[in-house]
């Protein structure tokens, strides 16, 4: 590996994903390890670098992780690992090490991506300089953005996934009032999500007077198991569909007319069927504002480490971090 390496990782609920990049942000070394199988962080951490001992030890680090990042404490939101940044950053005598909000990661890989990093999925063209949206199912619903700077961009750190979920059918609405009867509050991740997956799922069972069968995530878009059993199919659409009226609600938000663009690891695995969903229905479903929606291009992230991308470009750029707590001697 010529010069010195930059260590990035995509921290999540089920993996723990590791790489060294070079300086330009050319990928030389990726490990993913299941969260499950070690204790904590750090012997994650340390059996990547064990791994990659033959390379440069790295000196700059930066990990994107599941959870907000608000203090030198994290703790994860949807697992059980908690971490010091300081007590990281010493113990494998990193110069600087950061730590983000994984969207945040991914928000700052979107000016990165190449053609071939994306796919769209309806709209127009991109209106330059205009801001960015970024959502993701996977083990949570991560959001997040990017608005435009005088140096390029600031990302924008939150927790979105959590808003509530909006309801667009009686349909819809029956399935969100039993929901509502298991948690106190039904926000967009109980439903945009593995687990949510699930939620609907067994909601559409309940709905339905029929037995549940215990499907996980995977097998609810299990084309095969979804040919065979209509409320996984139905789970499926649904997921689309709600996923659109969130994303079209973020995009207003934001006034993202750059483009909005969805990553995480189910929609890429949906490959045709979400292209063919109501995603993009609802995402311009929005009355009078669906004539300022229609333009907005929408992608689907399909680079598999967008994270790696925004974790190396925190450490070459001097972004404003909201929520980030450096560790930078």
């Amino acid at each position: 590996m010529p010069g010195e390496p930059l260590l990035v990782g995509d921290i999540g609920a089920t993996n723990a994903r590791f790489g060294l990049l070079s300086q330009e942000g050319e990928l030389f070394l990726a490990r993913v390890y299941l969260c499950e199988e070690y204790p904590g962080i750090e012997e994650a951490l340390q059996s990547f670098l064990g791994e990659a001992s033959r390379a440069p030890r790295p000196r700059l680090g930066a990990l994107a992780v599941a959870s907000p990042v608000t203090a030198d404490r994290v703790e994860m939101t949807n697992h059980p690992w908690r971490f010091s940044i300081a007590a990281l950053k010493a113990r494998f005598a990193f110069e600087r090490f950061e730590v983000i909000n994984d969207f945040t990661a991914v928000a700052l890989a979107l000016p990165s991506l190449g053609a071939g990093d994306k796919r769209a999925i309806g709209g127009g063209a991109a209106v330059d300089g205009a801001p960015l949206a970024v959502l993701g199912p996977g083990s949570g619903l991560g959001v997040s953005g990017l608005i435009p700077w005088d140096r390029g961009w600031i990302p924008i750190s939150g927790e979105g996934g959590h808003g509530t979920i909006a309801p667009q059918s009686e349909r819809e609405s029956a399935l969100v009032d039993l929901l509502r009867r298991r948690f106190d509050h039904v926000s967009a991740e109980r439903v945009l999500s593995g687990p949510g997956l699930v939620n609907l799922y067994e909601a559409l069972a309940a709905l339905e007077g029929m037995p549940e069968r215990g499907y996980t995530a995977a097998e609810i878009t299990d084309e095969g198991i979804g040919a065979k059993d209509p409320l996984c199919a139905e789970a499926v659409v649904l997921f689309c569909a709600m996923l659109g009226t969130v994303a079209g609600n973020l995009t207003l938000t934001l006034g993202a007319r750059g483009g909005l663009y969805i990553a995480g690891g189910i929609v890429p695995r949906l490959k045709e069927r979400f292209d063919n969903s109501l995603f993009r229905r609802r995402f311009e479903a929005k009355g009078r504002m669906s004539s300022y929606l229609a333009p907005i291009p929408s992608f689907v992230v399909t680079h598999p480490f967008p994270a790696f991308l925004g974790c190396a470009a925190l450490l070459r750029y001097p972004w404003p971090k909201w929520d980030s707590t450096s560790q930078s001697s």
